[in-house]
């Protein structure tokens, strides 16, 4: 393992202060509406007593619904940890503290902790099978469930300094350890998590073997046949006949050995997983085989298979929740879990920290302010599992899944948002995404204090305040977005209309920087001194986009941008006799309007476009995530395009 001061590293949660009007509220809402509006959902279903029942407390003879459902309570609890640092509340503490008691008298004395078999180990949830790890490669989700452990346990201890999680957790660590790897048990995780888990364990641990059995799990991806299982396909099937149209192995990315894999297949939140493990251990170990392969993947996704809102995996849930194939990209059916896009930006955050490029922040930034945002209703109560481009108005958010992953997931990372803007490197200091902040920097031995004020997304207005207590020569990386630069993606799977020539201008001290763009970022090096001033403009026009010839849906059809804002037309807005017919003109004027009243303040876009009869009608988008807040409604993301001379 190999280890360099070069190394990029994130700037902690505790260390930014979000004070904007777009995100701040946001992480407001998730505080005082979201964590408490999930943990009731996890009481009443039943999934914060398993805990009990699993300790022989309670004894009413339920069980849980899913062998995950204790995933559910430990990323809840992950983002009441990150969601306290921000917010310090004693009474959510001492709530979470007392789940916390729940779920340590819930492990076995060997550190297992898995509530389904304990509970009754005679007959746990179909999927768990008949002994301990029997099933782990196929649907158990034990390994699954002790990686958000792991996970919730490292951050409730570096928020509060509490141990209790974090021992059932390392008692769990040790207990994998034990039982899996060469010589020992040789499976693979059937859902991956596990491995993200046990790097960062061995993070606050430091205790290498917790690494090892990571890079052994992933290792062994591709040489382990899980179709020896007699049980696997029988449980992929499980009121799922349409599964069988799914390759196998495929679809937990096992069909090859990490190094061969070339394009991102099967589940995608399980895929996005696996890779971000990944890029975890090329970092730590600089796996040039590895890091190949994740090149690779990473280009297949964004030539190929994301979708202009940053959504991943396309097929639904009777098809395994997968990718399709290439360009395969339908909008009515797309499914776009709101996981898959979580897990996404964890990936791309994760390549850039390891390969420095602002390519990898473009992709993060369209997934969150579109694919991820769209998953959250604005009052926080309301979630979206899947997220589809177009709609005939039967796609509603609900306060609850079944498998309420989704809403889980969203908990633990809207606290996390802090952290994804800044990071640093030796003497650089990297300004990833502009959102009204107060962040603390240790530079070296010198603390440096930024101050970013900004409307964005709706104006690409920044100003940056430097404060320091002495001149310091550093860097500062700037990030010039790639919609900045006529690439509204890192690829050519989508393309501008018409390219734009309206520069990014950036000012220190109201003089104009001569600037070059190095790995997306522009980089300005100078001799610091406090309040200097940098001023960023980033200009935000309307923009038309088209999509690769060979994405099938899109076939002479046209999406409106602005910044990184993807938009749609709902129904409620446009009354036309159908959404689906509207047709918009190359030479359409289109104009921007704020409208403070809506959806708590947003920029929308009106203009004219044709009817089937040829007769212009006014039209009206909104942001795509803010779409299905007014009832039922159809949507449609991509809109017929009408050219000059198609009149």
């Amino acid at each position: 393992m190999n280890s360099s001061d070069k190394t990029i590293q994130p700037i902690t949660i505790d260390k930014v202060k979000i004070n904007d009007g777009f995100w701040a509220p946001r992480i407001k809402v998730n505080h005082e509406i979201t964590i408490p509006h999930v943990f009731k959902k996890c009481e009443k279903t039943g999934r914060i007593d398993n805990f009990l029942r699993a300790a022989g407390i309670l004894n009413d003879g339920k069980r849980p619904i899913f062998p995950f459902d204790d995933s559910d309570v430990y990323k809840v609890i992950e983002g009441a940890a990150y969601s306290l640092m921000i917010n310090p509340d004693p009474k959510l503490e001492e709530f979470v503290d007392n789940i916390i008691n729940k779920i340590a008298a819930a492990q076995e004395d060997d550190g297992y902790i898995y509530t389904t078999r304990t509970i009754n180990p005679d007959k746990p949830h179909i999927w768990a099978g008949k002994k301990r790890w029997e099933s782990v490669s196929i649907l158990s989700h034990e390994l699954y469930n002790m990686g958000h452990l792991i996970e919730a346990a490292i951050g409730y201890y570096q928020v509060t300094g509490k141990r209790t999680l974090l021992n059932v957790a390392i008692k769990c660590a040790d207990l994998l350890e034990n039982v899996f790897g060469p010589g020992k048990i040789e499976r693979i995780p059937g859902h991956q998590e596990i491995e993200i888990a046990l790097v960062r364990l061995f993070k606050i641990i430091n205790d290498y073997k917790y690494l090892k059995l990571a890079k052994y799990f992933l290792d062994i991806r591709g040489s382990i046949n899980v179709l020896e299982h007699p049980d696997y396909l029988t449980q992929l099937k499980i009121d799922n006949p349409k599964l069988q149209e799914v390759k196998a192995l495929e679809y937990n990315q096992s069909h090859k050995k990490i190094i061969d894999q070339d394009e991102a297949v099967g589940h995608a939140v399980r895929a996005m997983y696996m890779y971000s493990a990944v890029t975890d251990i090329i970092s730590l170990f600089k796996d040039s085989e590895y890091g190949s392969a994740i090149n690779r993947i990473w280009n297949n996704v964004v030539s190929k298979k994301m979708y202009i809102t940053g959504g991943i995996g396309s097929r639904s849930h009777e098809y395994g929740e997968s990718f399709w194939d290439d360009y395969k990209l339908p909008n009515f059916e797309a499914y776009n879990e709101t996981c898959a896009a979580i897990a996404n930006i964890f990936w791309n955050h994760r390549l850039f920290l390891l390969r420095g490029e602002a390519k990898y922040i473009d992709f993060l930034e369209r997934t969150l302010y579109n694919g991820f945002l769209s998953g959250i209703s604005i009052d926080g109560k309301k979630f979206f599992y899947s997220n589809p481009l177009a709609s005939k108005g039967n796609v509603n958010r609900k306060s609850w899944w079944l498998c309420p992953c989704c809403p889980t997931n969203i908990v633990r990372f809207m606290p996390q948002i802090p952290s994804y803007i800044y990071a640093v490197r030796h003497d650089m200091i990297f300004v990833n995404l502009f959102i009204g902040n107060v962040a603390k920097i240790l530079l070296g031995n010198t603390n440096v204090s930024i101050t970013q004020e900004t409307n964005y997304p709706w104006d690409g207005n920044v100003k940056i305040t430097i404060s320091l207590s002495q001149i310091k020569d550093f860097i500062i990386a700037i990030r010039i977005p790639g919609w900045t630069q006529n690439k509204p993606a890192p690829s050519n799977l989508y393309y501008y209309l018409e390219p734009n020539d309206l520069e990014v201008t950036i000012k220190i001290n109201d003089e104009l920087v001569d600037y070059q763009i190095e790995d997306g970022f522009v980089k300005i090096s100078r001799i610091w001194k406090d309040k200097d001033i940098i001023d960023i403009n980033l200009p935000m026009p309307i923009r038309r986009v088209l999509s690769h010839e060979n994405v099938e849906d899109n076939v002479g059809k046209i999406a409106i941008e602005r910044g990184p804002i993807v938009y749609c037309f709902e129904s409620v807005d446009n009354k036309v006799e159908s959404i689906f017919n509207l047709k918009l003109h190359d030479d359409a004027v289109l104009e921007e309007k704020c409208q403070s009243d809506l959806f708590n303040g947003i920029v929308t876009i009106t203009g004219s476009i044709y009817n089937e009869d040829k007769r212009l009608e006014k039209i009206h988008a909104i942001p795509y995530y803010s779409w299905a807040h007014r009832g039922k409604s159809q949507m449609i993301l991509w809109v017929q395009r009408v050219t000059s001379n198609s009149i």
